[in-house]
């Protein structure tokens, strides 16, 4: 397997060749000629930040083009990821908050609000994968100024940007359509890529891979072997590497029988990938703390009852497609089925991903494929194999695709989860410690440029596969942290670059990027990047010397929540002089 070095890596692509199938369902391509010779802002991916980007851009009356690679807008968010990740609810405002607010309207504008619907989409932050899609097309639609181009390929050799007087001036793009070259100019430049191609073309410095314990001194650090909510073991060294954190797709599942789809056996199906299932389930393998501690009599239980073909129904074992996913209940009868946390083999695939981030798209689609293939055989293993105990298979049997979801992609998500790509070299580092209290009770470190506050756990997933003898896979770790702010010196590079931003591949240490790498958080970067690009066309300035306190001013005008107190509201008179107050610790 290809190795790639960890810091700051400048490495040439290929350029991709498949095209992706169909249009979007619910997102017409701005692909006519457009009339603007140069834009205000030029954002490189429709990924929720970038879409945010380019509507705060927008409400502030500058002109944006997003150039997206795919057919289709929304990220993650439309395409699985319909159980939003953020810890404490209200902690992040702004955007973000406004999206939530328009999924659960369209769920009770059109099932009512005493609806099965309005009550599983959880005031909003529960949605079905193409309902993101609608709200996200919704935010566009609702902004004039906000432009898109859908497969428009960027590939991130420098010569792909005009750079003149530390400015980037053009970008070049291959339009998957017609297989052509298309340049467009702009004044500010956003990236908003999961894999953080705009900034390597650029030339600005960034990290890969994992910092060891010993470079910050995080919790969680380089190598390390955690059992799920429990401690550290043996064969941890927190010593950091090359390892990228594991990828898959957000899956949208269910078991209605009337929306069900049957999972197919994919065409390269290698059943010796799923084997070591057969005896995790059989004898109760898992990596939960409250595995751990069972007695030899409950052991033998669950022996007992898996030879006599009923489910152990042990408390702390999971059920049936539990084994290979975490599910989230959505509206109408679907789910989103992660990666199970507590599992030795599921939806991830560690390893083969890691030269993912700085590899050109053939090599990316290719892996996508393979990472399809894979999810597919798994889920048709446990169904199907007949070493796996029978009450297994059937309760696995009862779960399909959801039919009505990415209905010109078999069903399937049209795209895989990059939890973590590159990180940019910022002008500051975010690491484990910015959101962790400061002392017990207490609360982080407050930035005085904070442009959000968020919440979410240092949470990041496996590097390697299973490895014997270890109590779960190496970087599968979990830790609290308590809500935070996000300085805005984590979105400018630490580069003379004066014109570029980067909310999506962040500033960060693999542990701190951990936390920042949650949908919420990546729209509220999203839309103080758009803020801040707006207000540096208006001035005629460079990032480097934009007024944060202009910034701040601007976000809290948009109902973006700096710094978290319980029980604040935005409708508040003193809501911004509160919030302006609270960073100064008063």
């Amino acid at each position: 397997m290809p190795a790639t070095r960890r810091h700051f890596l400048k490495v040439s692509g290929l350029s991709g060749l498949a095209l992706t199938a169909g249009l979007p369902e619910l997102y017409a391509s701005t692909n006519a000629a457009l009339a603007e010779t140069e834009y205000d802002l030029i954002i490189v991916g429709a990924t929720p930040g970038g879409i945010m980007a380019a509507v705060s851009a927008s409400r502030m009356g500058k002109k944006s083009l997003i150039l997206e690679r795919t057919a289709y807008i929304g990220g993650l968010p439309a395409n699985g990821l319909g159980a939003t990740d953020i810890a404490t609810r209200g902690a992040t405002g702004g955007l973000f908050l406004e999206f939530v607010q328009r999924i659960k309207a369209y769920y009770v504008e059109k099932y009512g609000a005493d609806s099965q619907q309005a009550t599983d989409c959880a005031n909003g932050y529960h949605f079905e994968p193409s309902v993101a899609a609608k709200i996200f097309n919704g935010f566009l639609k609702d902004s004039p100024n906000a432009m898109v181009l859908t497969l428009r390929q960027f590939d991130f050799e420098p010569e792909n940007l005009t750079i003149e007087k530390n400015r980037i001036r053009g970008i070049r793009v291959i339009n998957r359509t017609t297989k052509k070259t298309e340049t467009y100019q702009g004044r500010f430049f956003i990236d908003a890529t999961y894999e953080g191609d705009l900034i390597a073309a650029a030339g600005v410095p960034f990290f890969l891979g994992r910092e060891g314990k010993s470079e910050y001194n995080e919790v969680g650090a380089g190598r390390v072997y955690k059992y799920w909510a429990g401690p550290e073991g043996e064969g941890s060294t927190f010593q950091g590497d090359n390892a990228v954190q594991s990828y898959n797709y957000r899956l949208c599942v269910t078991n209605d029988p009337k929306i069900r789809v049957k999972i197919q056996k994919p065409a390269r199906y290698n059943r010796e990938e799923y084997a070591s299932l057969i005896n995790d389930v059989k004898t109760g393998t898992y990596t939960g703390v409250a595995m751990t501690k069972l007695t030899d009599a409950q052991k033998a239980e669950i022996q007992r009852k898996t030879k006599a073909g009923v489910s152990p129904d042990v408390p702390g074992m999971p059920k049936g497609i539990a084994w290979l996913t975490n599910m989230v209940k959505l509206p109408n009868g679907k789910n989103d089925g992660n990666n199970q946390h507590h599992a030795f083999i599921s939806t991830d695939l560690p390893e083969e991903n890691w030269p993912y981030p700085t590899s050109g798209w053939e090599w990316r689609d290719r892996f996508a494929q393979r990472l399809r293939e894979y999810t597919e055989g798994l889920f048709y293993f446990a169904q199907n194999d007949p070493e796996l105990p029978e009450w297994f298979r059937n309760e696995c049997a009862q779960w399909g695709w959801a039919k009505d979801e990415y209905t010109d992609n078999g069903n399937f998500p049209r795209q895989l989860y990059v939890r973590e790509g590159r990180r940019m070299k910022g002008k500051y580092i975010f690491k484990a410690q910015d959101a962790q209290p400061v002392k017990p009770g207490g609360r982080p470190p407050l930035h005085a440029d904070s442009i959000t506050a968020s919440h979410y756990a240092l949470d990041s997933h496996a590097v390697r596969k299973r490895e014997a003898g270890k109590i779960h896979l190496d970087g599968f770790i979990s830790y609290p942290s308590a809500v935070y702010t996000v300085p805005f010196r984590v979105i400018v590079p630490d580069s003379p670059l004066e014109n570029l931003l980067a909310p999506v591949p962040a500033s960060a240490t693999h542990i701190g990027f951990s936390t920042l790498r949650m949908e919420p958080c990546w729209m509220a970067l999203g839309q103080a990047a758009g803020t801040a690009a707006a207000l540096c066309v208006q001035k005629s300035q460079s990032v480097h010397d934009l007024s944060v306190p202009d910034l701040q001013k601007s976000l809290l005008q948009q109902k973006a929540i700096l710094v978290y107190e319980k029980g604040l509201s935005t409708s508040d008179p003193n809501f911004e002089a509160n919030q302006l107050g609270a960073l100064q610790g008063k």
